[in-house]
């Protein structure tokens, strides 16, 4: 297939790029290239004959009209968003015209794109959102793609009505739509402001590692190839306008992941004391939503997938890639934002 990948520049969408290029497809990487973008994440793949870049952002539409008539895809995988929750809290502005806006000039692009290449029945529009559009779970019960809606965040609010407006491109137009909610993603490329990027580096740097609260949080962990995987094979066997849960099946309290990466790093990096004692508990971010956990029943059953990667496993390879890829984490500390509290302002 020719893929029209956004956001193809982050995390996520890098993985997505980089694996559908090794199977052979082909991938326009469409990138505003704002500040959690690097064209490293790709570099691997960039000289290939597969791949081609865009740089555009999804709140213009003109541009993304240029877009899709020059490369004329077979499908899209929408992952362009703003996607750091305590960055929503301080600045909503940007989430809403990104996730939301930016979403509907995508919706419409595609439309205007599908409609005038004739309806081609092969067609697909996949947007990928996340698990924190459903709230927060207590101890028991998980996440089903029939959970209510009920976003705590402006960050997975704007997520939320990203994924109405695609469902109702599909009902109403008939845009051939599929979508896919994923529990907390990490892995190699992972941009520093997130969790596990954050430990690892302020363990190595000697700094504080701030555990929001008392650390009792629990997430869904999803390698990140694990979920590329799960996206590609959704975008091609996903029934039309269904939605997939796509799950780690590796719940841990966040304070759990802070000490097992400690360990991690007492193996590999030891300093002569533990990394632990970095710990150090800060005040919790306002609306911190309490569980997530992800029902990957839909998935399994009906497209056979399930993760391939452990959370020891994957932490493991985490770590181990953050101390070998020093050229590619250390500019990005520089950037705004990154290395200091955010999310304060509830």
């Amino acid at each position: 297939m020719k893929i029209l990948v956004t956001g193809g520049m982050g995390f996520i969408g890098s993985a997505v790029v980089r694996l559908a290029i090794s199977r052979g497809h082909e991938v326009i990487n469409l990138d505003a290239m704002t500040y959690a973008a690097c064209a490293q994440n790709v570099a691997q793949v960039a000289t290939s004959n597969l791949y081609s870049f865009e740089q555009a952002d999804i709140r213009d539409r003109a541009r993304l009209d240029e877009v899709f008539a020059t490369h004329r895809p077979d499908a899209v995988m929408h992952l362009a968003a703003e996607s750091h929750v305590d960055r929503s809290i301080d600045g909503p502005d940007d989430f809403v015209q990104t996730n939301i806006t930016g979403t509907f000039n995508m919706l419409e692009a595609a439309r205007a794109y599908w409609q005038g290449a004739g309806r081609p029945e092969g067609f697909r529009f996949h947007h990928i959102s996340t698990d924190e559009v459903f709230g927060s779970l207590g101890e028991l019960g998980k996440f089903t793609e029939d959970t209510p809606y009920t976003p705590r965040s402006p960050y997975s609010a704007s997520k939320a009505a990203s994924d109405h407006l695609v469902r109702a491109w599909g009902e109403t137009y008939g845009l051939p739509v599929v979508l896919t909610n994923c529990s907390n993603n990490y892995g190699p490329y992972h941009f520093p402001e997130k969790l596990i990027p954050v430990v690892i580096l302020n363990a190595l740097a000697g700094k504080h590692i701030p555990v929001y609260g008392q650390g009792k949080n629990v997430r869904d962990w999803l390698y990140v190839e694990d979920h590329a995987d799960a996206l590609l094979l959704v975008l091609e066997k996903g029934a039309l306008g269904r939605s997939y849960n796509i799950g780690g099946e590796n719940e841990a309290q966040n304070i759990e992941i802070v000490q097992k990466i400690c360990a991690l790093l007492d193996e590999m990096a030891p300093t002569g004391v533990p990394h632990a004692r970095l710990i150090t508990y800060v005040t919790d971010r306002p609306g911190h939503d309490m569980r997530y956990a992800i029902d990957p029943a839909r998935i399994r059953n009906e497209l056979g997938w399930r993760p391939s990667v452990t959370l020891d496993e994957g932490l493991r390879r985490t770590v181990r890639w953050y101390l070998d890829s020093e050229a590619w984490w250390k500019p990005l500390q520089a950037r705004g934002g990154v290395g200091r509290r955010l999310g304060t302002r509830g």
